[in-house]
């Protein structure tokens, strides 16, 4: 049990996959303008991360192992999260077309984001069992969905704030990135895995 708590709140906090691991940053820095869409993107990424690593996790210990074709974990893994983003997608797509046109090209881009990809071959390359890797993904997606949302709280107070020129836009978005990693980076050491 205690495992699963290290592992949950490392991936949450010490080892988040866009502030530490710097994975997911198109999504990350191209939704969080507003924070409804921000919250919304965030739980789509949960919901996908977590499905996609249970799903992997049997895929790769069930099929790929037995019939030595782990070398092709990174196709069958990429068609898995595919298959989950369309469903999330077509349930949007049904239940509130608005949210769909504001998360624009951002959601089926969730398919290629590298952190829902990282998750799933990292519980690989750790031996996580099936609770660990449900954990590590349910956890990767909570991490997400929290630098999300501070950077949408953030990115709409800036909006109000006297900012040169220069700086507005993605400029002074890549500086509370990097100001969000550095905070964050102050997590190091509560847990050793």
């Amino acid at each position: 049990m205690e495992k699963i708590i290290v592992i949950f709140f490392s991936v949450v906090l010490i080892n988040n996959f866009v502030l530490s691991r710097f994975l997911g940053l198109c999504p990350f820095l191209g939704v969080s303008r507003e924070s409804g869409a921000a919250l919304s993107m965030g739980l789509a990424v949960t919901f996908v991360m977590t499905m996609a690593s249970i799903v992997t996790w049997f895929f790769y210990y069930f099929f790929l192992v037995p019939y030595q074709l782990e070398f092709l974990q990174t196709i069958v893994f990429i068609l898995v999260i595919a298959t989950f983003v369309q469903f999330v997608e077509m349930v949007m797509a049904k239940t509130s077309p608005a949210l769909q046109e504001a998360l624009g090209i951002y959601l089926p881009l969730i398919t290629t984001n590298c952190a829902v990809l990282g998750v799933s071959l990292l519980n690989v390359r750790e031996g996580y069992s099936l609770i660990e890797t449900t954990v590590n993904g349910f956890g990767g997606g909570l991490g997400f969905t929290v630098a999300i949302l501070l950077m949408a709280n953030i990115r709409e107070r800036l909006e109000f704030c006297d900012i040169p020129e220069c700086m507005k836009g993605f400029p002074i978005s890549f500086i509370v990135t990097s100001m969000l990693a550095f905070s964050f980076f102050g997590f190091q050491g509560f847990f050793s895995k």
